[in-house]
């Protein structure tokens, strides 16, 4: 199924050839879209969402976002730095004393026992929202993995919560470290507003961006369309997994947890690609998109190892591509020969959801898939096929 914003041409026809080829390649569905700043000018779903009933996958199909809800926590934090509600460099124990009690690992056993010392200095959001506050993650870390090993060991009622006390890897502020900050975040967020962090963002991102279709919640309604999870195996297999989300989670995690469509998050997609305004009015001010999009000066970005390799596989994004980390987002300081612009930003989730923003180009697109582990080889492929087709019938630079 394919919207066009007109008459057929070439590059439409290239978008189609780049998602049939991810699914002759073995990815099982792909949903893929673009916009430009005002309105959608691609999306197309291709593949099997349901293999149990043989479902093909369509333009509404529901999948999760995994570390794509980060783009909605970041807009939600922001909107608080607009109001005066949030000071990015005041100790975030200020808005939420429970992240004060985190400590600096500094030696662990292979029973999980930990030694821990105070960090030597306070955790703000600005390094919540750089990832620089030292939290990170089990897939990507092995001590985390570690820790969450033996944790799981030990029965518990709130998993979830459990895992944001894992300790810091190191002290806050001193280089990037990909992890749970942005869940921090969206703790602070909802303690900000005293609301629940899904209510936060229906009143101020689902509403005035027109989607229905979004939530840390799976009513019926949602869950009518949700996308079977697949996982690669080790003999290269890739089969279905058994997945069912509960209706309501036990905590709406801000670095991860959303479900949604494409169309939905080309609707967020387009306040970042544009002047931050929405159909239902202004979601971000136009200067707090410029600075959010700049890289954070001194700010490295490192390759992600792969912890939990049924969870994920070592990660370069853009490999010989010059990038910084702005807020928070991947930030490409070159060209990508053949795709998007320097300057444009870009992240992806866990499930091989893949999102770009480029403003200089006026385009902002996503691949989307429900395939673990993350990186594979097929849906990472897939995802630059898609964006090189997208750019293949621009003006050359």
């Amino acid at each position: 199924m394919r919207r066009r914003s007109g008459m057929a041409n070439p590059r439409d026809d290239a978008l189609d050839e780049a998602l049939n080829a991810a699914i002759g390649a073995g990815i099982p569905f792909v949903i893929a879209g673009t916009t430009s700043p005002t309105a959608t000018t691609f999306l197309r779903a291709a593949g099997i969402r349901s293999p149990a009933t043989s479902t093909p996958a369509t333009e509404d199909t529901v999948f999760a976002l995994y570390s794509v809800t980060k783009l909605f926590t970041t807009t939600a934090a922001l909107q608080c730095v607009e109001e005066g509600l949030l000071d990015l460099d005041a100790p975030a124990r200020t808005y939420l004393p429970e992240i004060g009690d985190l400590e600096v690992l500094v030696s662990l056993d292979d029973d999980g026992t930990m030694i821990t010392r105070p960090p030597a200095r306070e955790i703000t959001p600005r390094m919540l929202l750089l990832h620089t506050a030292g939290i990170g993650y089990d897939m990507f870390d092995a001590r985390c993995a570690l820790i969450a090993r033996s944790r799981a060991q030990r029965p518990s009622a709130t998993p979830l919560r459990d895992t944001l006390s894992t300790p810091l890897l190191h002290d806050p502020g001193e280089r990037w470290t990909y992890g749970m900050s942005i869940d921090w975040l969206g703790l602070i967020v909802a303690a900000l507003r005293g609301r629940r962090l899904e209510e936060v963002f229906r009143e101020r991102i689902y509403a005035p961006c027109g989607m229905t279709s979004t939530s840390f919640d799976v009513p019926e309604g949602m869950r009518a369309r949700l996308a079977t999870p697949h996982r690669r195996g080790r003999d290269g297999v890739i089969a279905p997994t058994a997945f069912s989300p509960p209706a309501t989670p036990e905590l709406d995690m801000g670095g991860q947890g959303l479900f949604s469509t494409v169309p939905d998050l080309l609707a967020l997609l387009r306040v970042w690609l544009g002047d931050g305004s929405a159909p239902g009015g202004q979601v971000l001010r136009p200067e707090t998109i410029d600075w959010a999009m700049r890289g954070e000066p001194g700010v490295t970005v490192t390759p992600l190892q792969a912890a939990i390799p049924a969870l994920t596989r070592e990660v370069e994004f853009l490999p010989g591509i010059r990038t910084s980390w702005g807020y928070s987002f991947l930030v490409n300081e070159e060209d990508v020969p053949g795709g998007r612009r320097d300057g444009s930003v870009s992240w992806a989730g866990l499930g091989n959801t893949h999102y770009w923003i480029d403003r200089a180009s006026g385009i902002a697109g996503v691949w989307a898939t429900q395939l673990l582990p993350f990186y594979d080889p097929a849906a990472a492929d897939g995802a630059a096929a898609f964006e090189r087709a997208v750019y293949a019938e621009r003006t050359p630079r």
